[in-house]
């Protein structure tokens, strides 16, 4: 029988190699005719060798000296042979590895966001929860079964600020509610009770009873130290949609808006590009920290719509008010007890102040003797008095009494300055307070 001096060629990669990248291994492997014997050629290991290294190459040369036809034939037979020992014992792998070592095939590419867009998404999903949307219900009667009715009148925002269960959003949300419910961002929805309401300051208190894990307190912020240019966040549902976050950047600081129930001034409100639509009332303005800086109030639209001027009440206005709320029901507010004409008309005079059109003989400006506007025996008007300082800071419009009186105490003597006639006059008057119930 003639003798066999045989090597074979072949190359295996890992499905984690490239073969510029994989080590070369060359293996000289003895052959005889009986080379499809079990004991001269184990099919299993080029197997093990492609789990356990990124690359092998075995090389075997056939040689035959008197036949070069029996070679190529027999090349052939050994590549059928080693693919099928190949395929039964890839097979046979799989199924014994379990399902995480099969899923170890599979390449998926992570989803890679930037610094900043993570602080976002955390930011969101730490305060979502925090967050509630109200449903303002009011009753109507049907008009033939005559039955009552509740029916949403309007929605907006909110958020918990304690584990107490009391909610704070605008006035304007609950105004004129026969009920009010608040939904959680989990759909979990509780009835609430009004606890009182600032209608001045457009800031009003709820409470539900809800279950203490339900209750997340939005951290609470300081509005004092703003800066205009700094990120501002704003969460609500505007629209009735399902907690919506916009971004943005304080835009101005120190304005002012009126109250949409009085009319009354508010100070020191926060401007904001983020976009407020109808729905995000109520709703929290938040810094890069997560922590409450404002309540978002009002917008800026001739359309309704978002046009990037929005409003907020700093939260410094907001916590004096809470607290007060929370603690007797009312807030407790220094005035003069008067009644003013509007600045147009004041204007029209060709002066500069606050016409006194009524003051009550029970109200403060009555008891210290401050004159309103009447009519004369004849019918013809008579001017009041026109308050033109208190304490010494001038009042141009009545806007600036608002804020003069709001940096007052109830009781405190003040000292208005009156223009009586063609003179002025100063007139002493204590200060008394006004109450706001639920």
């Amino acid at each position: 029988m003639a003798a066999y001096s045989s090597s074979l060629s072949f190359t295996l990669f890992s499905a984690a190699s490239t073969p510029a990248l994989s080590p070369s291994i060359t293996s000289k492997l003895p052959l005889s005719r009986s080379l499809f014997h079990r004991k001269h050629l184990n099919c299993t290991s080029p197997i093990l060798s492609v789990l356990g290294k990124k690359s092998s190459n075995y090389t075997i040369s056939l040689s035959k000296p008197d036949s070069s036809a029996s070679t190529l034939t027999f090349s052939k037979l050994f590549d059928s042979f080693f693919l099928v020992c190949t395929s039964v014992a890839l097979s046979f792998t799989l199924f014994l590895a379990d399902a995480d070592s099969a899923a170890a095939f599979v390449v998926t590419t992570p989803r890679k966001l930037q610094t900043d867009e993570l602080a976002t998404v955390r930011l969101f999903q730490e305060n979502t929860p925090s967050v509630v949307y109200i449903t303002n219900l009011a009753a109507r009667q049907d008009a033939f079964t005559l039955d009552v009715l509740e029916v949403p009148q309007g929605s907006g925002s909110g958020f918990v600020w304690d584990k107490k269960g009391h909610v704070v959003t605008n006035y304007h949300v609950i105004r004129g509610a026969s009920d009010l419910r608040v939904t959680f961002s989990d759909q979990s929805t509780y009835d609430a009770k009004v606890v009182g309401f600032d209608q001045d300051k457009d800031v009003a208190v709820l409470r539900i009873d809800a279950p203490k894990e339900k209750l997340r307190p939005i951290p609470i912020g300081v509005s004092a130290d703003l800066l205009v240019g700094q990120k501002v966040y704003a969460i609500g549902n505007p629209f009735g949609l399902d907690h919506t976050l916009t971004t943005g950047v304080i835009s101005g600081l120190r304005r002012e808006i009126s109250s949409a129930a009085t009319g009354r001034p508010i100070q020191d409100v926060i401007q904001t590009d983020a976009a407020i639509n109808p729905g995000n009332s109520g709703g929290p303005l938040l810094d890069s920290s997560g922590s409450l800086i404002g309540i978002n109030t009002a917008i800026y639209s001739p359309s309704g719509a978002s046009s990037g001027v929005g409003f907020s009440i700093p939260v410094d206005t907001v916590g004096g008010i809470v607290d007060q709320l929370v603690q007797f029901g009312k807030v407790t507010r220094p005035i003069l007890g008067i009644k003013f004409a509007p600045d147009q008309s004041v204007e029209q005079l060709g002066v500069s102040g606050v016409l006194v059109l009524d003051a009550p003989a029970s109200g403060p400006a009555g008891k210290a003797g401050l004159r309103p506007t009447k009519r004369d025996a004849y019918g013809r008007l008579v001017l009041g008095d026109i308050i033109t300082s208190v304490n010494g800071k001038k009042v141009n419009n009545g806007s600036d009494l608002y804020r003069i009186l709001d940096q007052c105490k109830v009781g405190e003597k003040v000292n208005v300055e009156v223009l009586r006639g063609d003179h002025l006059e100063k007139i002493p008057v204590f200060l008394a307070e006004i109450l706001t119930f639920a």
